[in-house]
């Protein structure tokens, strides 16, 4: 992890640090379970970013201002989100057309997300597919 990304990930409170690092580990879970390749980590917005060669960037993060739940952000110029919510309508809350929000409260539908990690890790290879492949 370089140290800028660490350094975002210490600044977290500890419930929430431990969350995003799950989804964190997740992303890289599936990046190597579907042979997607290298995971580049890095900040973009000041937020930890994760690219692919073959996808589009997701983002994840933590708001003071929206306390009880962590996001992640996908490039609102792609099918990606308007997809997930086709899909996986009642498993996921949605803000607008670029972001998955997951409450601490609740235990992260692991399935689910995996498949929408998946998609955005894949998304230029998948991008004209009906529902993305799904």
């Amino acid at each position: 992890m370089e140290l800028a990304v660490e350094q975002v990930f210490n600044a977290y409170p500890n419930a929430i640090r431990a969350r995003l690092y799950e989804v964190r580990a997740l992303i890289f879970n599936v990046a190597a379970s579907e042979n997607i390749g290298h995971i580049t980590e890095t900040l973009k917005w000041g937020q930890p970013s994760y690219l692919s060669k073959t996808g589009s960037t997701l983002r994840i993060d933590w708001s003071a201002k929206n306390p009880d739940v962590v996001s992640l952000y996908f490039n609102c110029n792609t099918r990606l989100v308007d997809t997930f919510k086709e899909i996986f309508q009642h498993q996921f809350q949605y803000q607008g057309n670029r972001e998955i929000t997951l409450p601490l409260s609740e235990a992260i539908p692991y399935n689910a997300l995996k498949s929408c990690i998946s998609m955005a890790l894949r998304y230029h290879q998948i991008k004209h597919l009906p529902l993305l492949g799904q």
